[in-house]
């Protein structure tokens, strides 16, 4: 059996401008780590048992039959400075799939060699952001958080140079697509309006099929991305590079870089090595999304008749969007606490549970899981500040039908702690990567209750924390 994808190519049917057509550089000695075969079912590509021919394609050392690949061409705000090209600097577009669902996907080789992109870069990645990604992006997918994911990871059998030599390796990722707010940016900022009518034209069709405008179009993404970060802070995630460039039209989580899960509750918490003033931090996650939004209503007004009214239009539409975040945001930590349905005070009781964690230095995943088996105030420093709130919620969940069973399926027993990433991938360069696949198991069922895994949710020891995430270029 040999490997196949069934491509069906739409993207790169678009005009020459939109990307650069160039192909993998091969590497060394590809030898793989990992497939996810579930994956690849849904995604209808037929995996054969050899794992050198999986690792060949993977890597980029051939091209599977019917690929197309490209580099695509983007702009973008970076920490609010505008970029006028980006681009894939070392990711590789090998084409699309319709899957056994029905949905098209992106294949794309992530640090797959250098592109027009690249901007002196050399388009490699190394292993650790490859594990990262792998492990991280499938289990956001597990949490049920709109992601991409991971289909491959493959060791080049090369080293590359970075602070030191380290071991390369290449990231298959699949996404809805790979179209985001800085795709929209570049030919707003060219003023190319004929580009920029055929991306709205493409990306109404792919995602948005209903909309009749941009403006609906905007409109849905501004609500796929209020409910995307709403959910991101539920479960105390951090992004830490929300750049346009970052920010995806399908409204699914991309780029695993400098990204954290919170241990202790902290709504300050800043954990990226390159966001020097908190612009990407926990709590502002909320307004960036805005920001972000704003910049592609901005390349959206080319292409409505009456440029005057739709800016009065799109203005009224990004104001909308923090009252649609809140919304979403106090439903899911209502949910957190075994709430169903907000009324009045519900609100209150959340914001004041929080402010107790804050102070308390409360576990942020530990104590809402604990919430449900009635052992949440082991969490905290001073056990009487949790009893004096449980007070009021205890009474306020007599009329929750079946609060506990609410809690137990929307708060994670499990998540990839920043202290387990690093540890995998410090045992992963030492050539073990025993614990790289167990994190993928247990994280790939986050809300059991497994005793095997008691270890993996436990906080980190001070001399664990890990006190800053970084990119991977």
């Amino acid at each position: 059996m040999t490997l196949h994808i069934p491509f069906d190519n739409s993207y790169a049917a678009l005009p020459d401008g939109f990307y650069s057509r160039i192909s993998p550089t091969p590497v060394a000695a590809p030898s793989l780590i990992a497939v996810n075969r579930d994956l690849a079912k849904i995604l209808k590509i037929t995996l054969p048992e050899d794992t050198a021919e999986i690792a060949r394609i993977f890597s980029g050392n051939a091209l599977p039959e019917g690929a197309a690949p490209l580099a695509q061409l983007y702009a973008g705000h970076q920490f609010g400075h505008f970029s006028p090209q980006l681009g894939d600097g070392r990711a590789i577009l090998l084409g699309e799939t319709v899957g056994r669902d029905g949905l098209r996907r992106d294949i794309q080789l992530k640090g797959a060699g250098p592109t027009p992109y690249s901007r002196m870069g050399d388009g490699r990645a190394w292993l650790g952001p490859v594990l990262r990604e792998y492990v991280v992006s499938e289990a956001m997918h597990a949490l049920g958080v709109p992601t991409t994911r991971a289909l491959a990871a493959v060791r080049t059998g090369e080293d590359i140079q970075r602070e030191t030599l380290l071991p390369g390796a290449v990231l298959t990722r699949v996404a809805a697509s790979h179209i985001r707010v800085g795709t929209f940016q570049i030919f707003a900022a060219r003023r190319d309006g004929a580009a920029l009518q055929r991306l709205y034209e493409y990306t109404r069709q792919r995602h948005y099929p209903d909309a009749s405008d941009p403006a609906a179009l905007l409109q849905g993404v501004i609500e796929r991305q209020a409910a995307l970060v709403a959910h991101w802070m539920s479960l105390g995630f951090i992004h830490g590079v929300m750049n346009t460039d970052n920010c995806t039209l399908s409204g699914e989580t991309i780029d695993y870089g400098p990204c954290a899960f919170m241990d202790t509750y902290d709504p300050q918490a800043v954990f990226s090595s390159i966001d020097r003033h908190g612009r990407y931090g926990y709590a502002a996650q909320a307004d960036i999304i805005v920001w972000n939004m704003a910049q592609l209503a901005t390349a959206l007004i080319p292409l409505m008749p009456d440029p005057e009214a739709a800016v009065e239009q799109f203005t009224a539409q990004v104001h909308a969007m923090p009252g649609l975040i809140r919304a979403e945001y106090e439903r899911r930590f209502a949910a957190k606490i075994g709430i169903a349905a907000m009324r009045d005070g519900d609100k209150q009781l959340v914001t004041e549970l929080l402010t107790r964690m804050h102070a308390n230095q409360a576990d942020f995943t530990n104590t809402f899981r604990a919430l449900a088996d009635g052992t949440a105030r082991d969490q905290f420093s001073d056990a009487t500040d949790f009893d004096n709130w449980e007070t009021d919620w205890t009474r306020r969940l007599e009329d929750e039908a079946e609060p506990k069973a609410l809690m137990r399926r929307t708060n994670p027993a499990v998540i990839p702690r920043n202290h387990r990433i690093e540890q995998m991938i410090a045992a992963a360069l030492a050539d073990d990567d025993a614990p790289f696949h167990r994190l993928n198991a247990v994280l790939s069922r986050p809300f059991d209750d497994d005793p095997g895994a008691a270890d993996l949710r436990r906080p980190p020891t001070p001399s664990e924390v890990v006190p800053a995430t970084f990119c991977g270029t």
